[in-house]
């Protein structure tokens, strides 16, 4: 068995999560004055939402802006990295004084999805017993993410958000709320993100979620105390590579990878090919700020996604949405395909026409086109 001590590497620790006692970061809290009904049945007590803020809020609270990240974002939306943030903000070049996101005239609020592992209550948290959720966890849907979201909003005094923003996992938030709270949501952009999971998503995500809990570590997923080196981290490696192979496009792997080797390995004897290279340093730098158990429940909460459930179907829900819209797909996205999108602003009633992301990137197209979202924002916002 591989050891710090047989190797000379630090071991890492069973979960990437934030835990209590960790820098905060420019992270806030808010704590949930009661359980949170969930959806599925039940509910989740001592619920906490983090989230960060920049710019300030006007009087009349008129000039609130909600940013929603994808599965393994977190609320660090803009900034640099730092003491509890692990990595730079990933919407950075958006938000901040003079850019789309101007926090000079715009109040923006970024929060950690509800389930996940950077503050905001998940498997990896403390429930009121003292203990972690771990497996315990209970199934969220979209819906009770939004519910907690609309708690926080509360909170900070915020009756109607100006724009609804979110990509991917973010833009079925934002889907959400404009459709089950429409008074509450003035403006909206969806990016790369559809009406409800389709079965090939579905089972694209089934397959990162089986990989994690065939991990030996998984244990049923009442791992977070195991101690250094003890984490289901083979299983959430694996389930990044996977997922990274739909988010970036055919073409780009082709042309910046081909068939190469890896420097100074031969695939034929035990090296790898430069691509492999690529999806391990990938699965790596997730394993070190993530927690499997949160991926999962993420995951699962994305296969539960449609807007047109219990409401009489996608068309009669999207009908529901009063906000301004925007709907843009990524020409290269093969994860949520542009058709997808333009169902969406089609069926939307205040929607202008389906806008097109133009990237070679695939999915991730949303992140790394800043310039093209960013001048989607400034319309929106005009």
């Amino acid at each position: 068995m591989n050891t710090a001590a047989t190797t000379g590497v630090p071991l890492l620790p069973a979960t990437g999560a934030w835990q209590p006692g960790d820098p905060p970061g420019r992270r806030n809290w808010h704590a949930l004055d009661r359980p949170l009904a969930l959806e599925a049945g039940g509910e989740l007590p001592g619920v906490r939402l983090a989230f960060e803020t920049w710019g300030r809020l006007a009087p009349d609270a008129s000039n609130a802006v909600l940013v929603l990240h994808a599965l393994t974002g977190d609320s660090h939306a803009a900034g640099p990295a730092g003491p509890g943030h692990p990595t730079a903000g990933w919407w950075d070049a958006l938000i901040g004084p003079g850019r789309a996101l101007d926090t000079d005239r715009w109040f923006v609020v970024a929060p950690n999805v509800l389930g996940g592992c950077q503050g905001s209550t998940g498997p990896s948290s403390y429930g009121p017993d003292g203990r972690r959720w771990g497996g315990s966890f209970p199934f969220l849907t979209q819906r009770d993410q939004v519910a907690a979201e609309a708690e926080l909003a509360d909170a900070l005094g915020i009756g109607s958000w100006a724009l609804v923003v979110g990509g991917s996992m973010g833009g079925m938030r934002a889907l959400e709320w404009a459709v089950g709270r429409p008074d509450r949501t003035r403006a909206l952009l969806l990016l790369a993100s559809p009406a409800a999971a389709s079965a090939e998503q579905i089972a694209w995500a089934a397959v990162q979620s089986h990989a994690i809990r065939s991990d030996p570590h998984w244990r049923g997923g009442d791992y977070h105390d195991a101690g250094p080196g003890r984490g289901p981290h083979a299983g959430l490696g694996l389930a990044r590579r996977l997922a990274h192979v739909t988010y970036r496009s055919e073409g780009e792997l082709r042309s910046r990878f081909g068939r190469s080797a890896q420097d100074g390995e031969e695939p034929w004897r035990g090296g790898r090919y430069a691509v492999e290279s690529y999806l391990d340093h990938h699965a790596a730098k997730l394993v070190r700020r993530f927690d499997a158990a949160s991926y999962v429940v993420l995951t699962e909460a994305m296969n539960a996604h449609d807007i047109g459930r219990s409401r009489g179907g996608t068309a009669a829900a999207l009908r529901r949405v009063t906000a301004t819209t925007l709907v843009a797909g990524v020409d290269s996205d093969r994860l949520y395909p542009l058709p997808q999108q333009a169902e969406l602003a089609a069926g939307i009633p205040h929607s202008d026409r389906l806008r097109i992301v133009e990237s070679p990137y695939g999915h991730d197209g949303f992140l790394i086109e800043t310039d093209q979202v960013a001048a989607l924002v400034r319309e929106l916002t005009a």
